[in-house]
């Protein structure tokens, strides 16, 4: 497979006694915004210190841009930019003074066009003498990028950018992702957002240090063997609750004011839910088979508790 910027093989990491990351074999391609997907503790953060250089595997072989990690590192970092979840922006120092900072720590030189160019591609010109502590949360992420495309890396790691961030912050912010593609940057992002996840080229779920499934987002969703039946009731906790231990039913899960249940069976299910929600006296107000949302593919992978 050709123009791989990242290949892991077997990769393994333990913290002592405590296995992190378990059997991991990926690859991205260049041009691709890649992305990893999971609850806290799943091994996102982990993974992609790894695959920066910061952390020492304990098992496996991981190429980034062609070159091995553990060999080549110092010749790796050059080429990557990294944005952790703590990225360290100066609060005292201004957006300016923010981007000449890291411009300066990797050893950039006339880099005055291509900040100019950062500020406007961000749309932080108007804010460049504003200190970096007096920025909204969204625009904090915004000027963590730009510091982290300052070197012109052709591949960047992105730790779960937008948590925390508001709505319209995180529109604004994967539409700059969206054009930092078109630059030819390959993106390798954590989140643990699933509908971000249906904006990549291909999304690996992860879950307690394992891959789940690696695939496309819409192959990811059509993997789920079961159907997926939306229920609204005149009152969804209640309903979930009794709902859940019906052997009819595979999952139940609260979507806001409605239910998703994943059956085998649509008809036998829908007796069953019937016959319970009557018996609670739950007015059953609307149901329907839908699509599986990549969370009910999600769902439907994680073990049975």
């Amino acid at each position: 497979m050709s123009n791989l910027v990242v290949e892991t093989a077997g990769l393994r990491k333990d913290f002592g006694s405590i296995q992190a990351l378990n059997d991991i074999n990926l690859y991205v391609q260049e041009g691709e915004i890649f992305c990893i997907v999971g609850p806290d503790g799943a091994g996102k953060t982990t993974l992609i210190r790894i695959l920066c250089g910061i952390l020492p595997l304990s098992e496996g072989n991981v190429k980034i841009l062609g070159r091995d990690i553990q060999k080549e590192k110092q010749k790796i970092k050059p080429n990557i930019g990294y944005l952790s979840q703590r990225f360290s922006l100066y609060g005292d120092l201004t957006v300016s003074e923010n981007i000449d900072f890291f411009a300066e720590i990797h050893k950039e030189k006339d880099f005055l066009k291509r900040k100019e160019e950062l500020l406007n591609f961000t749309r932080l010109a108007p804010f460049h003498e504003r200190l970096a502590e007096h920025l909204s949360g969204g625009m904090k992420q915004k000027l963590a990028l730009a510091c982290t495309l300052i070197h012109r890396p052709k591949l960047i790691f992105l730790d779960e950018p937008t948590t925390g961030v508001d709505p319209v912050s995180r529109r604004d912010f994967w539409k700059i992702l969206a054009t930092l593609l078109k630059m030819s940057i390959t993106i390798f992002l954590a989140t643990p957002y699933l509908d971000e996840a249906e904006r990549c080229t291909r999304v690996a779920l992860m879950n307690k240090g394992k891959v789940l499934i690696c695939d496309e987002p819409g192959a990811v969703r059509q993997s789920i063997k079961e159907k997926v039946i939306e229920l609204i009731t005149g009152n969804i906790r209640l309903s979930a609750t009794h709902l859940h231990d019906l052997k009819e039913i595979s999952n139940v899960q609260i979507f806001g004011d409605r239910l998703h249940i994943s059956i085998s069976n649509v008809q036998v299910a829908l007796a069953a839910i019937n016959r319970v929600c009557e018996k609670a006296n739950i007015p059953i107000i609307s149901y329907r088979e839908i699509i599986p949302s990549m969370e009910d593919a999600f769902i439907s992978m994680l073990p049975k508790s």
